[in-house]
């Protein structure tokens, strides 16, 4: 990303989601006090990494961190939540009444995406990769109010369910309002482990949305064949890609981007958005953490200094 948007680093930051306390500002900042604790998201262009003691920040991409929140927890979780919020918010435009299909819905950013979708009275759907992520996506619920499964109802890929007609079944064979995946296969005979074979094809997940459909995909590489793009054009749906770094690589939007990160927090904050819980490790680790978060793409890890 930072390759192609044209900057040039001999270094590239890594760690870019940060929380900590404010220990000096500048004379024209007007957001923060020294001693207040906050939590953001490095920019593209940071000459800093987040794996400092010490990082040098603009104001405007800092949010307060609310008192009672744990920094591994929202340190860990403030990435999903803003792709959370940019897929379901920014791109699909969710409103109540809708049907959201959640693909690999026990991943971090597919359990925000659950339980921001239900808090806005959405009806989910989730795929789940394992036995074990089918009986976690099943227990969820609530951490307040009515105590409801957050799922209406879990597709257990790993055992060959299909989504296509479990979808159906659930809408009435309408299909559902919003698909958001984490990854997507492109060639039915792709050969690149078990893994991947649990991943839908771009076909499935275009004939499970309804007319006036919303499909939100973080695979860059997407391509359409002209059999897709004509089902999608009968469908009158519509496809978005989620790119994250869109938010601090333009400062067009800068104080939406700022609400969104308040915002998550506070959900946070009140238990409405509850993230998996992350294990700290302590900075002598993280070169042994940051091999094993870039050989499992889903999986992270935070460096407590």
């Amino acid at each position: 990303m930072i390759q192609e948007v044209g900057i040039q680093r001999d270094l590239l930051p890594v760690g870019r989601e940060v929380a900590g306390v404010v220990l000096k500002v500048g004379s024209k900042v007007t957001f923060f006090q020294p001693e207040d604790e906050v939590v953001g998201v490095l920019p593209l262009d940071s000459p800093c990494s987040g794996l400092c003691e010490l990082v040098d920040v603009d104001e405007y991409f800092l949010v307060q961190k609310p008192e009672k929140l744990s920094w591994v927890s929202v340190a860990a979780a403030l990435r999903d939540g803003v792709c959370a919020y940019t897929a379901l918010h920014t791109h699909a435009r969710m409103a109540a009444g809708h049907t959201l299909l959640v693909l690999d819905g026990a991943s971090p950013f597919g359990l925000m995406c659950i339980q921001l979708a239900c808090y806005h009275g959405l009806k989910v759907l989730a795929t789940s990769h394992s036995p074990q992520q089918q009986t976690f996506l099943e227990q969820l619920r609530p951490s307040v109010g009515i105590q409801d499964p957050l799922v209406a109802r879990v597709i257990p890929v790993h055992s060959g369910s299909d989504p296509l007609s479990v979808v159906l079944e659930e809408t009435g064979g309408l299909g559902v309002d919003i698909v958001v995946d984490s990854e997507v296969r492109l060639h039915e005979d792709e050969e690149e482990g078990e893994e991947r074979k649990l991943l839908p094809h771009k076909h499935d997940i275009i004939s499970v949305l309804g007319v006036g459909g919303h499909w939100v995909t973080s695979h860059k590489n997407l391509q359409l064949d002209p059999p897709d793009c004509r089902l999608l054009h009968l469908k009158s749906a519509s496809v978005s890609f989620l790119n994250p770094e869109v938010w601090t690589a333009s400062a067009a939007q800068q104080g939406r981007y700022l609400h969104i990160l308040k915002d998550i927090v506070e959900k946070m904050s009140a238990g409405v958005l509850r993230p998996q819980t992350e294990e700290a490790v302590p900075l002598y680790e993280a070169t042994v953490a940051m091999e094993t978060v870039q050989r499992h793409h889903r999986k992270k890890a935070v460096v407590q200094l």
